[in-house]
């Protein structure tokens, strides 16, 4: 359940230039920002007046253009290079110049690079390749296979077998489910091994699913045949036996693996190394058990012995640290912590000692943006004071001279040129649909480059959306919210309420950018819509997010309840019809809704809801909820079937046939109590679909939404 986001970055062959692109061009003439040529020029599309379009080389210090004729990206001149009837798919491996790709078919590993005539293929058995990557120098691809880690020497046209035990339990460089989902992220791929910088190492992991529970799925398609197929994975719910990891390293030449002398009778996490580089030794993380102590763990890899170099820990929970920007230079590395209750950056050296706290902020840094070791200054991404607003920021590496480059609220998405002398800010408001600035490294304006015209507002064919501020029944917390109202919105009509919401801890989503005024289906069709993030959002730092510790769903209720309360209040609001909806998290916290929050909504649309704690996976729950026996308590009042005897209204519950990630058992055991307790409500099952789908059955899917809505609260 673990909630990612990920960026396509994209370099295009113009002077080295890194493409983040921001808007695109637009019918209107919006230009469209491709990136940096170097660190004085920037690329910019725009459209011509015959409609055509056409990129200029932007002067940042004069302003003057030029006309780059005949662009093209690396990424067109790599698949224009490629021989007839041959693509590539997110599921290959293109390398950072893209100059070279490695293409998955048939279970086959292909090489292509720029320049050459063909693809050669690397592979010739049956068994499948998977997650191909090609090493820091180019010369050689790591990839996995039948549980088994392989390095193919592109220099010796040589296929390198570096493990030897992969089975059906065990793999190597090849993570398990629990680790995919929660710590290693779905762009992973499964994929759990490491280049080193030089190219001459690769870190891996050894993952043994022995002892971990099977959980089987049955397959009942028509395309499944008349018996059906199952359809088995090792899943550890909460409370169950976790899968053994260590970290190995293995030297490509010799074939050797050097295993990191982690105590493997210790039930903990292993994972997100980082190399030296210098290549001489590996950074891992290491989380135990219970979730509430991180340590980092420099090691030989020579001798595999190790030393603690960091470490944090908290009464309720903590995190792995994904942010982490390692210094070119040697001296150590910079982490995105939440030590102190808020999102903070700290430098770090190899010797763990703190070498500076960069950041010592009441509010949350989102993201290192760039580090420019030359100038000794870190570009970074925070909220700054305005929870909902995000802002580009810079500081010294000695946590001096921090400085705010942006103004004004709302959203501002930043590209920043290499060397970090100038920044493109493309920004937005709920209320301003903003503009695309040229700044200084000081955040000084030398130039619009272009200006959003706000858009005439017609009440007849359009929709707007407003960002308030509601009060938590406790007075402890300002919780955002953003309502969008329907067309031809009147104050003295009484209007249908949707919440929309996620809720799981530290998933925020409300945020003030600009959502323009063309309306969606419950706008046109006389339907407000509420997104509300509450104390454990992530807004109010992690003293906010620790009330949900071992109380899954209590708060969640409590705050989005006194959201219902405010909106009692307003002239507008029919209190007898007011809905809720989500998926995953959000059908849980739906379906809670229903149940302990009986009486504050009367409609709900759940999608492949979590149910009990104890159905879900162990990284998660135990995240927030502890061990199932260790808090025994917490688990019944989380879980929605305590409180079916109090549901009242109508829930739509739907559920992927297999889903493998929150399982259809979930739901079962719902609809069972719900039965039980002869409690009417309506169920919709998507045979063969998983954890949401795309699709015909998108199309009903979306479409079975509109007519509950509509069927709910209008009675047609």
């Amino acid at each position: 359940m673990k909630r990612s986001l990920f960026t396509l970055s994209v370099l295009i062959a113009f002077s080295g230039v890194f493409v983040l692109g921001q808007r695109p061009v637009s019918s209107q003439g919006q230009p469209r920002l491709l990136g940096w040529a170097d660190d004085t020029h920037y690329l910019l599309q725009t459209i011509n007046s015959n409609g055509s379009l056409a990129v200029n080389s932007v002067d940042a210090r004069t302003g003057k253009r030029s006309v780059v004729s005949d662009f093209k990206s690396d990424m067109d001149i790599l698949r224009n290079s490629l021989p007839a009837g041959i693509t590539f798919s997110r599921e290959d491996e293109i390398s950072d110049d893209f100059r070279s790709v490695v293409i998955v078919r048939n279970k086959d590993l292909w090489y292509f690079r720029v320049g050459e005539e063909k693809a050669w293929q690397l592979t010739f058995d049956n068994d499948e390749e998977k997650n191909p990557k090609i090493s820091p120098d180019g010369k050689k691809v790591g990839y996995t296979k039948n549980g088994d880690l392989y390095v193919y020497d592109l220099s010796l046209n040589k296929e390198i077998r570096i493990t030897n035990d992969g089975s059906e339990n065990i793999y190597n460089g090849w993570a398990s489910w629990v680790y995919y989902e929660e710590i290693l992220g779905r762009s992973s791929r499964y994929a759990a091994f490491w280049w080193s910088p030089d190219s001459k190492k690769i870190a891996y992991l050894h993952t043994d699913d022995t002892q971990v529970p099977v959980y089987t799925l049955n397959a009942l398609k028509s395309s499944e045949g008349s018996r059906g197929r199952l359809e088995k994975a090792h899943y550890p719910k909460a409370g169950d036996p976790n899968p053994v990891v260590k970290m190995g390293v293995a030297d490509i030449a010799s074939g050797e693996t050097i295993w990191v002398k982690t105590d493997e009778s210790v039930d903990q996490y292993i994972a997100w190394p980082s190399w030296t580089p210098d290549s001489k030794k590996l950074m891992i993380q290491l989380l135990n058990r219970d979730q509430n102590e991180l340590k980092f763990i420099l090691s030989d890899i020579v001798t595999g012995d190790f030393q603690v170099i960091y470490s944090e820990a908290r009464q309720t929970w903590v995190e792995f640290i994904e942010d982490v920007y390692v210094m070119n230079d040697g001296s150590g590395y910079i982490l995105r912590s939440y030590k102190n209750d808020w999102s903070n950056l700290y430098y770090y050296g190899w010797d763990g000692l703190l070498r500076a706290q960069l950041t010592n902020d009441s509010w949350n840094v989102t993201d290192i943006e760039k580090v420019n070791e030359k100038s000794r200054d870190v570009f970074f991404k925070a909220t700054g004071s305005e929870s909902t607003d995000s802002h580009l920021y810079k500081v010294g590496l000695d946590g001096k001279n921090k400085l705010q480059l942006t103004e004004g609220a709302g959203r501002h998405n930043t590209d920043i040129s290499p060397s970090g002398s100038y920044f493109i800010d493309t920004y937005s408001s709920i209320d301003d649909p903003g503009a695309m600035e040229l700044k200084d490294k000081r955040g000084r304006s030398i130039s619009v480059i272009y200006k959003s015209s706000m858009p005439e507002f017609d009440p007849a064919t359009c929709s707007r959306s407003e960002l308030v501020k509601i009060t938590t029944s406790d007075g402890l917390f300002q919780m955002p919210a953003i309502i969008t109202y329907p067309v031809n919105f009147d104050e003295k009509s009484k209007y249908p309420v949707v919440f929309s919401v996620y809720g799981g801890p530290g998933s925020g989503n409300v945020k003030n950018s600009w959502n323009g005024y063309k309306p969606q289906w419950y706008a046109e069709n006389g339907i407000v819509t509420i997104s509300v993030d509450h104390r454990g959002s992530g807004h109010f730092g992690k003293k906010g997010m620790d009330y949900f510790y071992r109380s899954l769903g209590k708060w969640e209720i409590s705050d989005y309840s006194d959201a219902v309360k405010w909106l009692w209040g307003k002239p507008w609001v029919d209190s007898d019809r007011i809905g809720i909806t989500g998926g995953s998290y959000g059908g849980y916290v739906t379906c809670m809704a229903l149940t302990k929050g009986a009486g504050y909504w009367s409609f709900g649309i759940a999608d492949f809801s979590v149910t009990d704690w104890r159905l879900y996976d162990n990284i998660y729950t135990e995240r927030f909820m502890d061990m199932p026996l260790d808090n025994i308590e917490g688990y019944r009042e989380s879980s929605v079937l305590t409180y079916v005897d109090s549901y009242k209204g109508k829930l739509l519950i739907r559920h992927g046939e297999m889903d493998d990630n929150v399982h259809l058992q979930n739901s079962i055991w719902l609809i069972s109590a719900l039965q039980d307790m002869n409690k009417p409500f309506e169920f919709m099952l998507y045979p063969g679909e998983r954890h949401g789908w795309g699709g015909p059955k998108r199309v009903f899917y979306v479409d079975e939404a509109h007519r509950f809505w509509t069927r709910s609260f209008f009675g047609k």
